[in-house]
């Protein structure tokens, strides 16, 4: 006997959900996320890159910018891992093929070396602002201000990594350094990405480390890297409220006079080697100062002893003799397991902030801790997490910058989708890992097929995306 639930007993005609398998049900509620993020945020692809200058003929154009342009990020977002997975997995595919003309107007996906060819005569610039925009959008919309330090910073995590290692010369502007008798050419970057302790992390700005010849007389490197892209984000954001987290090399005079002079917070990681003066000056002061101290138990049962100690108005006068006045503020972390403590270990930081009993928790765990998450949520998920950052995805310099910053866009999408409300009343329980989430956003694109009017209504519907905070 046919339940209530059955159209057919109630006469009504079956909805899409009824008619179609769970499997599919899944690639449209994954791909509808997908599509409905980036036109939710930014509009589309199409307008995510108008201001790209193409610079091409118009006569010979067959793949309009936006569409070479969005290839190239699916290719990171879908985890392929090279330019020639294009050919295999995406263009010769009917379904695929049929969802690039319904929303490009276009027959078929382009080849992997019609991107190389086209971004080689890109300029990086223009599609760094196309990133560093998707963020200020963002921020603009104040989908990130609940992430703010003390609700009014932003965490900004500067650091450099390796990016590509090549036996010989590259290009004119490869770094050198000498291995096991051998000469390495390298390129590596210098990244401000925007961090927050959910683990979100989107690249703000890039700073490319590179020599502006073949023989320089110095190299470039980190230090003078920084000095740049400080100046370029002050530029971009003049009023942004800023905190940077940033390591012990940039523990000294110059960063804190140009933090101060930018009007910017900073927690930067005190090694025992960086300014030795302010050590001694905050053992000895502390002494005078028994009260900044404070006790405090996290974890899942409070198994996590975290002793606070700190010392404000530190007086440090650095190598151009300029004084600075700096704070710092140690954390001595111990596990209790049984009652019995384990080993403890040591987190210290030298700052611009006045350390208080009521801060002192959030500026250690909220802020100067976070700068790991640049490194393990940024580079690490970006080159052992299947965005394959350091694969030479072109041998032309340009176009390999113009790659590193489609991956930085789509490693941004892939996070809004994964933290989205789409995709998480889609998946409840998740799918296991992003590899997962990248593999069937993948099969969607390659194996759902969809009417033009399906797929643009996925475009078309409005509503309201929120946020992850675990």
């Amino acid at each position: 006997m046919p339940s209530s639930a059955d159209p057919a007993s109630t006469g009504a005609a079956p909805t899409v959900e009824q008619l179609l398998d769970p499997d599919e049900l899944q690639k449209r509620a994954l791909l509808q996320a997908f599509l409905a993020t980036v036109q939710h945020f930014f509009g589309g692809f199409p307008k995510l890159f108008q201001s790209v200058t193409d610079p091409r003929n118009p006569v010979y154009i067959t793949y309009p910018l936006a569409v070479l342009m969005t290839t190239g990020v699916l290719m990171f977002v879908c985890r392929l891992g090279a330019r020639r997975q294009i050919t295999q997995l995406l263009r010769h595919n009917g379904p695929l093929a049929a969802k690039f003309q319904a929303l490009f107007g276009v027959e078929t996906c382009p080849h992997g070396d019609t991107l190389d060819a086209l971004y080689s005569r890109l300029e990086p610039a223009q599609v760094q602002a196309v990133v560093t925009d998707m963020v200020a959008t963002l921020i603009r919309q104040k989908v990130l201000s609940r992430y703010r330090l003390l609700d009014l910073y932003y965490l900004i995590a500067m650091d450099g990594t390796g990016v590509l290692t090549f036996p010989e010369r590259h290009c004119p502007h490869c770094l050198t350094r000498k291995q096991h008798g051998q000469t390495l050419y390298y390129h590596p970057v210098l990244e401000a990405k925007l961090v927050t302790a959910t683990g979100l992390v989107f690249s703000l700005l890039t700073e490319f480390i590179e020599n502006p010849g073949e023989s320089p007389t110095k190299q470039d490197c980190e230090l003078k890297a920084f000095y740049r892209l400080a100046a370029r984000l002050k530029q971009r954001f003049p009023r942004l409220p800023i905190c940077l987290v940033l390591d012990g090399l940039f523990a000294g005079g110059p960063t804190f006079t140009r933090c101060d002079q930018y009007g910017w917070k900073y927690l930067i990681v005190l090694q025992e080697k960086d300014v030795p003066t302010v050590h001694q000056e905050f053992e000895a002061l502390l002494k005078l100062a028994p009260e900044q101290h404070l006790r405090f138990y996290t974890g899942p049962q409070a198994q996590l002893q975290q002793d606070f100690r700190w010392v404000n108005a530190i007086a440090y006068v650095d190598a151009e003799q300029t004084a600075h006045t700096v704070s710092v503020l140690e954390c001595l972390e111990t596990p209790r397991t049984g009652g019995k403590p384990g080993p403890t270990t040591r987190f210290k930081w030298i700052s611009n902030f006045t350390v208080t009993p009521h801060n002192v928790i959030a500026l250690a765990n909220e802020g100067g801790r976070q700068r790991w998450k640049i490194e393990n949520e940024g580079f690490n998920v970006q080159k052992n997490g299947g965005y394959a950052l350091e694969h030479p995805y072109s041998q032309n310099a340009t176009a390999g910058k113009v790659f590193y910053l489609l991956l930085q866009m789509a490693h941004l999408l892939f996070q809004l989708v994964e933290r989205g409300s789409l995709f998480r009343k889609a998946f409840p329980t998740g799918v296991g890992s992003a590899k997962n989430l990248a593999f069937r956003l993948l099969e969607a694109w390659r194996n759902l097929r969809l009417r033009p009017e399906e797929l643009l209504q996925m475009l078309a519907l409005r509503r309201q995306i929120r946020f992850d905070t675990s």
